[in-house]
């Protein structure tokens, strides 16, 4: 079994609630020397504002024309012009000289039904999608910093911070004698 005394029971209590308290004054100022913090009520924020350029890379695209031609098989052409230069040269000439009219033919019919067969070649238009990329340059306002007003006892003073301190800020109080 436990023995308590009343005054660290009390004392217990006390410590233990102290944390609980919601708006509770601000602790006594903290003295070390000549020098003590404290808290001064702010009683007017007002924010520094700055231009900047920002550079941001994106992708533009485009569509850029192109034509080609589109031929259709020129191999048929070539074939059938082969045959019938072969045919017709057969038809010419005796012995050995009807072989080479047969393959001089053959060769003349299949340079001829190629040109006529790339005779049907056809220009076509299309497009194709072409990307860059670009850097995009704005201009931004963006906040540098910000003039703090604040209250210490009674007095008003001003103070230029890079942050906003909300509604209290803690100051250093020096205490020196004057001569």
């Amino acid at each position: 079994m436990y023995r308590f005394s009343i005054p660290l029971v009390l004392a217990l209590m006390t410590v233990s609630g102290a944390g609980m308290a919601q708006d509770a004054p601000p602790p006594p100022p903290v003295n070390a020397g000549n020098v003590y913090y404290a808290w001064a009520n702010v009683t007017r924020v007002n924010p520094i504002y700055r231009s900047v350029q920002v550079s941001s890379p994106s992708q533009q695209c485009y569509q850029q024309p192109i034509v080609h031609r589109e031929g259709g098989d020129n191999t048929a052409g070539t074939v059938l012009g082969a045959v019938i230069g072969g045919v017709l040269g057969n038809t010419v000439g005796k012995g050995d000289g009807r072989k080479a009219a047969t393959v001089a033919g053959a060769v003349v019919g299949g340079a001829v039904g190629n040109r006529v067969a790339s005779r049907d070649d056809r220009v076509v238009q299309d497009s194709v999608t072409r990307c860059e990329q670009v850097r995009n340059v704005s201009t931004e306002r963006r906040i540098v910093g910000y003039n703090v007003e604040y209250r210490y006892r009674g007095q008003t003073y001003m103070a230029r911070m890079d942050y906003d301190p909300g509604e209290r800020l803690r100051v250093r109080v020096s205490v020196t004698p004057v001569d």
